[in-house]
């Protein structure tokens, strides 16, 4: 198999997630073994980020990188999408320090890809190539890799919340599309958190059209009041379920964004992954810890 990159450059424009700054980022073709790495251009031409765990700084409900002083912020999605479509070689540049959260998820990058195609490139891929079965336990969160001739990943989440119960969701590379299953699934929280958040100073940039708003149970009418002005909307129905503005795509929407999540976090490797992850109750802490450990292991 040959190393791919992007047949042409592709431009988005929107706020970040939890700084709620507008950043425009543009992915743009690399050559063969460059890997994928972000450039901020409000910094210089200095400011490039590898996109490897070992540059990883922050996990608080994203993952961000940082080399030499500049940071991005929110690199999952992107991640994701290029780890899904097979991409090797791709610089993304920003002239912001948090990627654009756009509807949430990674649909966006991958329809505009997916358009063009990619370019096969002269060199061969290069894999990581697990040999061994590993194990990564941080409490009741746990990841297991295992040896695998094709990359396989599948999670389980529970919120010990009625309305998601345990979900499951699997991506298997050649059979599971990952375009149409994994990068349209969205963002998403509860809504008993949100007043928390925002004061944790994060989803700045939130909203009911880049997040899924999870409801444990019918708020009072001065909560929803209180939500509505905080993120200016107007005649929300927030009853237990999922607020009126915003309902799920699949029935596992939520574990099908942690996967999307999940493999995002783990292309931090470097490398595609020959290998199978199977993840109970992670995140970004927890999957970039395990990514770290890997490499590690390989050196």
């Amino acid at each position: 198999m040959k190393q791919t990159t992007l047949r042409k450059s592709y431009k988005f424009s929107g706020k970040g997630l939890h700084t709620g700054k507008i950043c425009n980022l543009e992915i743009h073709p690399a050559g063969e073994d460059f890997g994928i790495k972000f450039k901020r251009t409000d910094i210089g031409d200095d400011a490039l980020i590898p996109a490897l765990a070992t540059f990883v700084t922050a996990v608080t409900r994203s993952t961000t990188l940082e080399n030499n002083g500049a940071s991005v912020i929110t690199t999952e999605h992107l991640m994701s999408a290029l780890s899904g479509l097979g991409v090797d070689n791709a610089l993304v540049t920003l002239d912001n320090e948090e990627l654009p959260i756009l509807d949430g998820s990674a649909k966006p990058y991958v329809d505009a890809i997916l358009a063009d195609g990619l370019t096969e490139q002269n060199k061969e891929k290069v894999f990581f190539v697990v040999k061994e079965p590993f194990n990564y336990v941080d409490g009741d969160a746990s990841i297991q890799v295992l040896p695998s001739d094709n990359f396989e990943a599948e999670i389980t989440i529970d919120f010990h919340s009625q309305v998601l119960g345990i979900q499951k969701a699997r991506f298997i590379g050649g059979k599971t599309d990952y375009a149409t299953q994994i990068a349209p699934c969205r963002t998403f929280c509860f809504y008993h958190e949100i007043e928390a958040l925002l004061q944790m100073n994060l989803i700045k940039g939130g909203d009911l059209d880049n997040a899924l708003v999870v409801v444990e149970k019918d708020p009072s009418p001065e909560s929803i009041q209180k939500f509505e002005e905080l993120f200016g909307l107007k005649d929300i129905v927030a009853k237990r379920g999922y607020l009126s503005h915003c309902q799920p795509y699949f029935s596992n929407e939520c574990a099908r964004h942690k996967l999307l999540d999940l493999i995002g976090d783990f292309a931090l490797i470097g490398y595609p992954i020959k290998g199978k992850i199977i993840a109970s109750k992670t995140g970004h802490r927890i999957n970039t810890a395990a990514v770290k450990q890997l490499i590690e292991l390989y050196k």
